[in-house]
């Protein structure tokens, strides 16, 4: 499960990520619920898959792993918006959305190619 361990270290490096992020807009102009929205999101992504390695069932694996995706998604969006909104600069913002894209494919990639529920091909 090579995608899976990929997904479990790069989520844990993008949170480490985001609390810098978070600290940096602490001490800047943001919004309070901007900034906690995206330490939120960004650093529920690797819970969730650190959750998903203990899962009980294989569904629910799939269930953890599928809202690591998003949150994601999420944290994307939370990344544009700073960005827009002037409070990360290009540079920043091409770098940690890169990571956030790239987990991203990762999820996606792992939750496309889950087995079947039914069964059946």
């Amino acid at each position: 499960m090579t995608e899976y361990n990929a997904i479990l270290e790069k989520s844990k490096r993008f949170a480490v990520r985001i609390v810098k992020l978070y600290r940096y807009l602490d001490k800047t102009k943001v919004p309070r619920a901007l900034s906690d929205q995206i330490l939120r999101s960004g650093t529920s992504i690797g819970a969730n898959a650190a959750e998903a390695h203990l899962a009980p069932s294989s569904t629910d694996f799939y269930c953890k792993l599928g809202i690591s995706l998003k949150e994601a998604k999420e944290t994307e969006y939370w990344l544009y918006v700073l960005h827009g909104a002037d409070f990360i600069d290009g540079r920043s913002y091409e770098s940690i959305n890169d990571d956030c894209v790239e987990i991203l494919k990762i999820l996606t990639a792992i939750l496309k190619n889950r087995p079947n529920r039914t069964g059946k091909g």
